[in-house]
């Protein structure tokens, strides 16, 4: 038989069996897909193996009981993020629950005292925490994580008391905890709770989706022959397009939605949302393809304003590197006066990074500001080439309520998209990605016509 000394992470979201019982079949299999995007990539980033997944469980062993808290701690932190722009019964609140120890190692599963400890602290758990043993307290790097004792517990088939710490909310020092640790004030509404502690760790901490920024082309000057390439192929098939036709309704849309999504990237201020409010959407498409004749040629020429070239900048790059060209694009964005054309840009900047998801938040925040740039964003992700990039705008846009989104959201829920219907592409997968479902759903919360 073989044994292994790990931490044992579990965790679940709270209230998921009530939610189970009001919810269809697809919004159920929905919700399944943005938790394990959301937490998978954080598990893997701290070298967490997973186990296995039962619903909304997840069992995950890590080698070092340190990581195993720190990704609990980026989990609620992304958590937080993915919440706020939500409406609460919309919101995933999550229980993280970690101990340490001898385990035995069966094929694909564990088994022992510390895993029955561990699923007994998670039921302590309260949602938006990370609890963990003793045992992890006295085995854990305490430089690095912070603590704080919550007290003795009696779990059932546990003999004895076991001791229970959780990570307190940010700010804190990290140092050896206090039964009566001071942590600081501050604004919960608009700091995550444990303060990017373990998230600022992982170089892209968003959803699983994908890189969401990439540049365009290479360059300015293959991204001009690109564009050229794509508005000739656009504006031959711009008629069909418009027509709607159903044998080729799904690859036209796919292929129209993502062009436009890179040509209105490039686009000068003011123009992308004109197009991409336009209720015509399939003399857009015609329009798309000469603009994108047009960048062809232009786009070298064109610069953005030097707030859009240094978001740009930031696309591709790693390290170091990254990390001053996103402190630049932040300065240059503080310095924007107006509130909605910052929260635009810092959706941007955030999308430059590949985190659609924050992106999309403060897209959201831009519109309720009256950004029409910010709508357009929303619309133009509508043609991702990605079906979970499509899904979540959809979910935004209806969150909203956008009207401006009624034209696109009509095409996707009718024609959908080309990577519809497939597996998600992970261990444990929870079914298919849906955008055309996605999208009607977003239609029914629109105002009525």
């Amino acid at each position: 038989m073989k044994t292994a000394n790990l931490a044992i992470v579990f965790t679940d979201i709270k209230g998921f069996t009530e939610r189970t019982s009001r919810q269809t079949l697809e919004e159920n299999q929905r919700l399944l897909h943005v938790h394990e995007a959301l937490l998978v990539p954080l598990f893997k980033a701290f070298g967490g193996r997973i186990i296995k997944s039962i619903g909304d469980a997840f069992l995950v062993t890590f080698e070092s009981p340190t990581q195993a808290v720190l990704s609990g701690i980026a989990i609620q932190d992304r958590l937080w993020q993915h919440n706020r722009n939500l409406l609460e019964d919309e919101q995933l609140h999550v229980r993280v629950a970690v101990n340490v120890g001898e385990v035995r190692l069966e094929a694909n599963d564990i088994f022992g005292e510390p895993v029955n400890i561990a699923a007994r602290v998670e039921g302590i758990t309260e949602a938006d925490e990370v609890f963990f043993t003793e045992a992890v307290y006295l085995s854990m790097n305490k430089a690095e994580v912070p603590s704080q004792e919550v007290g003795s517990f009696e779990l059932k088939g546990i003999p004895g008391k076991i001791r229970v710490f959780r990570v307190p909310r940010a700010p804190y020092r990290v140092e050896a905890p206090a039964p009566g640790a001071v942590v600081l004030p501050q604004d919960e509404s608009s700091q995550p709770p444990f303060g990017n502690l373990a998230l600022a760790r992982v170089v892209d901490p968003g959803m699983d989706l994908g890189a969401f920024g990439q540049r365009a082309a290479a360059g300015a000057a293959q991204f001009g022959q690109g564009a050229a390439q794509l508005g000739q192929r656009a504006a031959g098939g711009a008629a069909v397009l418009g027509q709607r036709a159903s044998v080729l309704g799904r690859q036209a849309r796919t292929a129209g939605g993502a062009l436009w999504s890179r040509v209105s990237q490039a686009l000068p201020e003011g123009m992308g949302s004109r197009l991409a409010l336009s209720p015509a959407r399939g003399k857009r498409l015609a329009a798309v393809g000469v603009l994108a004749l047009v960048l062809g040629v232009g786009v070298v020429a064109w610069g953005g304003g030097a707030t859009q070239r240094a978001i740009r900048a930031v696309e591709g790059t790693t390290g170091a590197e990254k990390a001053a060209r996103v402190s630049e694009a932040k300065r240059l964005i503080r310095e924007e006066q107006d509130a909605g054309r910052r929260l635009f840009l810092t959706g941007r900047l955030e999308e430059a990074q590949g985190d659609v998801d924050e992106s999309l938040g403060a897209y959201a925040h831009a519109v309720r500001k009256g950004n029409d740039d910010a709508a357009s964003r929303i619309v133009s992700l509508l043609g991702h080439e990605q079906c979970a990039v499509r899904s979540a705008a959809a979910d935004t846009a209806g969150s909203l309520r956008l009207e401006a989104a009624r034209g696109e959201l009509e095409d996707l829920a009718e024609d959908g998209g080309k990577d519809d219907d497939k597996e998600s592409g992970g261990l444990f997968s929870f079914g298919s990605c849906d955008s055309k479902k996605a999208a009607a759903s977003a239609l029914k919360r629109l105002p009525a016509k």
